[in-house]
């Protein structure tokens, strides 16, 4: 497919998925995660049967550091990476931005407890207010479902130094259609469960058909791949984790 081609495919893509969803992520995501933020990570850990730490690690331990290197977490929520890539790397200087302030109250609170400094913006990411070629590092987890992912990635990549890198990590729509029919029906279950366990607010319940619709409409690993491979980002590479449903990325911003 020539570039021409895969351009309009994926702006068509991106289109449909913002006409879908665009009153609930102008509208209404704001108060589901004003809602979720103060239990996010333990409800992601029970829907994940335990697994959530493992995951993190998975993805942090790909992610290559250098001393003293800035980098940037996009959608950082409650700074779980941001910290954690600072305990690895103590060194760093670590930004962190997402539209939500209540998570990210939790996230400054999570980072000050630890003694660890990161630096808050709230705003956009689809214009992230940040200088060309001004990060070493850039990552973004657990949001892509709620972007316009191609324009996202645009940016990240305009803020990325030459040579610098880019780690995606997030729920995917996996390829096998018997693990994407039971993946929906698993998370059908647990939204319906946390929301009950954890007292959920309307915001968040009216929400539940949509994570699940919005996965229905996202990325596979193999497309994810082909987007950033367009977006001209090389040397890509992409790691799937339980059957597909999850997924790992690392692309490289070429001079």
């Amino acid at each position: 497919m020539v570039n021409g081609e895969r351009a309009v495919r994926f702006s068509a893509r991106e289109d449909d998925r913002e006409n879908q969803f665009k009153q609930v992520w102008t509208q209404e995501l704001d108060d589901v995660f004003s809602d979720v933020a103060r239990y996010y990570d333990c409800a992601n850990n029970v829907a994940t049967l335990g697994l959530l730490n493992w995951l993190r690690d998975s993805f942090v331990s790909a992610i290559e550091l250098r001393n003293g290197q800035k980098v940037l977490d996009v959608c950082a929520g409650t700074n779980a990476i941001g910290i954690a890539l600072l305990q690895k790397q103590p060194d760093l200087e670590v930004s962190a931005i997402d539209r939500s302030e209540a998570m990210q109250e939790v996230g400054r609170a999570s980072a000050a407890q630890r003694g660890i400094q990161i630096e808050s913006i709230i705003g956009d990411v689809h214009q992230l207010p940040f200088p060309d070629n001004y990060f070493d590092v850039v990552t973004l987890q657990y949001a892509s479902r709620h972007l316009r992912i191609l324009d996202v990635a645009r940016e990240i990549k305009r803020v990325l130094r030459p040579g610098g890198h880019f780690y995606h990590f997030d729920m995917l729509r996996p390829d096998n259609k018997i693990v994407e029919g039971l993946y929906y029906s698993y998370l059908w279950a647990t939204l319906r469960f946390t929301s009950w366990l954890f007292g959920s607010n309307s915001a968040s319940l009216n929400c539940q058909n949509y994570f699940i619709n919005a996965l229905r409409m996202f990325y596979s690993a193999d497309e994810l791949t082909q987007l950033l491979s367009h977006l001209g980002y090389r040397n890509i590479s992409g790691k799937t984790l339980l059957g597909g449903t999850v997924g790992v990325h690392k692309a490289i911003k070429g001079p």
